[in-house]
């Protein structure tokens, strides 16, 4: 029986480092589909239903957080796991990310795309 590849959705504002996640993940055997502000974000993760969410904070039209807070409206988001994935200190990190769920808290400045992408696979296994 053939394994489903999982599914991926980044949602990050900066291309360079949207296609450098979505790349490497690509070569890893994940389906991977992007968006570039939450607003976005919402209406690709409502058609893909991925695993897991790769969200930035700081965005425009919608940041992450608002978005992250009307996805998790949905009954079939219960599940998706979250990562945040920003270069916002965890100090300076909205408090009610703890109450939405979100499985990790990383700074991309202090993790390699293999490291993000060892994280990933622990939490979907």
């Amino acid at each position: 029986m053939k394994k489903t590849k999982k599914k991926i959705s980044i949602v990050e504002d900066d291309s360079a480092i949207q296609q450098m996640y979505a790349t490497k993940l690509s070569l890893e055997g994940f389906v991977v589909s992007t968006a570039d502000n939450g607003l976005l974000g919402l209406e690709i993760i409502s058609k893909e239903r991925p695993d897991l969410v790769l969200l930035d904070l700081r965005m425009p039209i919608m940041g992450g957080l608002e978005m992250l807070q009307e996805l998790r409206k949905y009954e079939w988001a219960a599940n998706i796991r979250i990562i945040i994935l920003t270069n916002i200190s965890k100090h300076e990190a909205p408090t009610e990310l703890r109450l939405l769920g979100v499985d990790r808290y990383i700074v991309k400045a202090h993790h390699t795309p293999r490291q993000l992408y060892e994280i990933i696979t622990e939490i979907l296994d």
